[in-house]
C-alpha cells in the first residue's frame, strides 16, 4: 500500500453530523492518521440507510479510514488525556457550538499553550463571532439564509430546496482546504493557528455571482427554473427519463438540423435568444415531441454527432454503470464488519504518487482505545479498565 500525501499528519476529530466529519474524511482518505474522539456512549448518526449496529450508511462513508477512541471530555481526567493527545497532534477539527471548547478548557488559547504548532479548525453554523454565533441551523436554514434558494426554482413559484446536505458537504470541503492551508503555514513557520469556518459563509460563496450582481444592477436575478436565456436550454422529458440540453447562441444553427428541422436555423424570428424565448411555446411544440419519441442514449448519440451539448439526467443506476466512472474506478466497495458491503463515491481527485485509498472501514465505537491509550500514551490495560469504571472512556 502506497503512502498517502498526508501520512505524516495526526488529526484529532471532535466532529459530528456531516460538515466536520467530511472535512476529516478528506484528510483521512489521503493518508492522515485521524482519531475520532467520541463520547463513551453515542447514538448512531443519521444517514440514507437504516441505522445498524455499526452506524448508518452516511456515517460509515464519512468515517472510513478513521480510528475511534472513547473519551468523556466532561471529566477533568478526560480533558487531561485529550491535552496529552493534542501534544502529539498536528490538527484538531471540532464542530461544537461556539463556546463549548472554552467551557471544557480546550479553546484555542489553551490548546496553543500545549502545542504551539497546532492547527485547530472550528466549523459552526455562523462562525465563532457575530450576533448569530449561538444560533442553531438546519440544512434548509443554511441554503435559505445563504441565498442559494433565491436562485432555484421556477420564476412564478416558491424556491426549491436542493437535495441532500449540500451546504454541509461544501463547508466540509472548505474546512479541509482551510485546514491544509493553515497546516502548510505551520510547517513553514512553526506557528499554528485557529481556523474559523462558517457553514453560512461557505454557502454564500456558492452564489457569489448573484451577490456581486446586485450592487451594480440594483435588482435581483430572477429564478429561471430549468430554463435560461437560451433555447433549448433546460431539462426535458424523453422516452425513458430526462435529458439536459444547453444550446447557446453560437450553437443555435446546429439545433434545427439536429432534430431534422434545418429551416429553423434561418428563421429570422429565431435569430437571437430573446426572440426565441418569445416563441418558446412554438419551439416546445417542435422539440418536445422529438425528445419524447427517443431514449436518452439515442438523443445523446445524435447530439454528439451534431456537436450539441446534451446528456442524460443520470439515476444512481446510470452513474454506477457509466463507462467513464467505471474506467476511472470512481465508485468503491467498502466492507464493514457489522453492516456488510457498501458502494460509495471514491476519490474526488487523483494523485499519481500518493493516491486516495481505503485503509480501513469505519471504526466501531472505541475500537482503537487500546491501540491509542496503551500504544501511544503509555497506559496499561489495567489503567483502561479503571478509566472505564470511572466513566472517562
Amino acid at each position: 500500500m502506497k503512502r498517502g500525501a498526508l501520512s505524516d499528519i495526526k488529526v484529532l476529530d471532535l466532529t459530528h453530523y456531516v460538515a466536520g466529519p467530511f472535512c476529516t474524511k478528506l484528510l483521512a482518505d489521503y493518508g492522515a492518521n485521524v482519531i475520532k474522539v467520541e463520547r463513551p456512549e453515542k447514538a448512531n448518526e443519521a444517514g440514507p440507510c437504516n441505522p445498524v449496529p455499526g452506524g448508518s450508511g452516511l456515517s460509515i462513508f464519512l468515517n472510513t479510514n478513521k480510528k475511534s477512541i472513547t473519551l468523556n471530555l466532561k471529566t477533568q481526567k478526560g480533558v487531561k488525556i485529550f491535552k496529552d493527545l493534542a501534544k502529539q497532534a498536528d490538527v484538531i477539527v471540532e464542530n461544537f457550538k461556539p463556546g463549548v471548547m472554552a467551557s471544557l478548557d480546550l479553546d484555542y488559547h489553551n490548546l496553543e499553550s500545549v502545542n504551539p504548532k497546532l492547527v485547530v479548525t472550528s466549523i459552526s453554523n455562523f462562525g465563532q463571532t457575530g450576533p448569530y454565533k449561538d444560533y442553531k441551523a438546519t440544512e434548509l436554514v443554511s441554503v435559505a439564509m445563504g441565498g442559494l434558494l433565491t436562485c432555484l426554482g421556477e420564476r412564478d413559484r416558491e424556491p426549491v430546496k436542493p437535495v441532500g446536505s449540500q451546504a454541509q458537504f461544501h463547508a466540509g470541503l472548505i474546512g479541509a482546504v482551510a485546514t491544509l492551508s493553515a497546516l502548510f503555514g505551520a510547517k513553514m513557520t512553526g506557528m499554528g493557528q485557529h481556523v474559523d469556518v462558517s457553514i453560512m459563509e461557505a454557502e454564500m460563496s456558492m452564489v457569489q455571482l448573484h451577490i456581486m450582481t446586485y450592487p451594480y444592477s440594483g435588482g435581483l436575478d430572477h429564478r429561471t427554473g430549468s430554463q435560461s436565456g437560451y433555447y433549448p436550454w433546460a431539462v426535458y422529458a424523453c422516452k425513458d427519463g430526462y435529458i439536459s440540453v444547453g444550446v447557446h447562441q453560437v450553437l443555435w444553427k446546429r439545433a434545427g438540423p439536429w432534430i431534422g428541422r434545418p429551416e429553423l436555423a434561418d428563421d429570422p424570428r429565431l435569430s437571437v435568444p430573446a426572440e426565441r424565448l418569445k416563441h418558446f411555446e412554438e419551439l416546445d411544440s417542435i422539440f418536445l415531441p422529438w425528445f419524447l419519441e427517443r431514449t436518452k442514449s439515442e438523443i445523446v448519440s445524435s447530439g454528439q454527432a451534431n456537436r450539441i451539448p446534451v446528456t442524460g439526467v443520470n439515476t444512481p443506476e446510470d452513474m454506477l454503470r457509466d463507462p467513464q466512472f467505471q474506467a476511472r474506478e470512481f465508485f468503491v466497495d467498502i466492507d464493514h464488519p457489522e453492516t456488510g458491503r457498501f458502494t460509495c463515491p471514491g476519490a474526488p481527485f487523483k494523485m499519481s504518487e500518493t493516491p486516495w485509498q481505503i485503509r480501513r472501514p469505519a471504526p466501531l465505537l472505541g475500537e482503537c482505545n487500546e491501540e491509542i491509550y496503551c500504544g501511544q500514551l503509555g497506559y496499561s490495560k489495567e489503567d483502561l479498565a479503571e478509566l472505564s469504571e470511572q466513566g472517562v472512556i
